[in-house]
């Protein structure tokens, strides 16, 4: 009966080792790829350089990836013939090509060092933390082990971001349907503090009366859009004080009647998110050190690791 029990035992641990989920480590990659986190930081540094607008690219491209089914790098896929994948999903038409392009060079430098090991969801996840530090956001640690999503697709994203012209009470919900708190909410939105947004986007709001618009930043609005018809790429900074600094005039900016979406100009009509949005335009340290905690919770949301995953050879394709 006793070799019974020991090889009882064994299938035991077999099946127990087998349905154990690694672990997400801030060192995940420390012998298998130890440079790892130099070879980021230098190609998407390299990329900033050449076009400043990939900081904002990359940090929208993580959001975009991350909040709708977890971070998994779906984003990333394209579309075939057989399946339209998340990136041509009508939302994700206006992402970047720098966020893109950004993942891409990381992924091929990565690949050259440290074949068929590094994800293509940890990239994003490490270079959107070191790229808010280049334009002077705040670090945080980054926990690294994911894998790749094998699915992607835009008929799964319906009303899973929010959108510029959304209520801020289903904004609310759909952070909250995630577990995220109306603060944690409000200091994600900080994003802003960097990028642009194309003129579709607001345009439509600019000659209401009851939009919150400063009526001279309206003005200049209806002048920054008014080949918008014919130039449908047009975009205006998101923070016109600081456009490419990390900072709370964001949350500064709101008060005054300078806020770009109507989503911004929500966060300051709405008695659940005004008091977070005086908390950071007076304290930055605070603002940076809740971002901070945010968006570290947001690159662990929905997480897939081990046999739920793959690592993709190449970020647009499922292997």
């Amino acid at each position: 009966m006793a070799p019974l029990k020991s090889l009882s035992l064994f299938f035991l641990l077999i099946l127990l080792a087998s349905t154990v989920e690694p672990r997400l480590t801030t060192d995940f990659y420390s012998k298998s790829c130890p440079r790892f986190h130099d070879i980021v930081r230098d190609t998407i540094s390299s990329k900033q350089i050449t076009n400043p607008t990939t900081a904002a690219a990359v940090i929208r491209l993580f959001f975009h990836d991350c909040f709708p089914n977890g971070c998994d790098a779906s984003i990333l896929i394209s579309s075939t013939a057989f399946n339209a994948a998340e990136r041509d999903s009508s939302i994700n038409l206006s992402l970047p090509g720098d966020g893109f392009d950004a993942v891409v060079r990381a992924k091929t430098a990565l690949e050259l060092a440290c074949p068929n090991t590094v994800s293509c969801s940890d990239i994003i996840s490490a270079a959107t933390r070191d790229l808010l530090v280049t334009v002077g956001g705040p670090y945080y640690p980054v926990f690294l082990g994911r894998r790749d999503s094998r699915t992607s697709k835009a008929s799964l994203l319906a009303s899973l971001l929010p959108l510029p012209s959304s209520p801020i009470a289903k904004t609310i919900r759909q952070f909250e349907s995630r577990g995220f708190s109306v603060q944690e909410m409000v200091a994600l939105s900080g994003a802003h503090s960097i990028g642009f947004s194309h003129c579709k986007e607001f345009v439509g709001l600019v000659g209401r009366n009851s939009t919150g618009y400063n009526p001279r930043f309206a003005v200049a609005l209806k002048k920054a859009c008014s080949n918008y018809p014919r130039d449908p790429t047009l975009s205006v900074f998101n923070d016109v004080s600081t456009p490419n600094k990390f900072d709370n005039m964001y949350y500064q900016n709101i008060p005054k009647g300078l806020g770009l979406l109507e989503s911004d100009h929500g966060l300051y009509s709405d008695p659940r998110t005004r008091p977070f949005v005086d908390l950071y335009a007076r304290d930055q340290d605070r603002f940076f050190k809740d971002f901070a905690k945010a968006m570290q919770k947001l690159s662990l949301y929905g997480v897939k690791t081990g046999r739920r995953g793959e690592i993709r050879r190449r970020c647009d394709a499922i292997n």
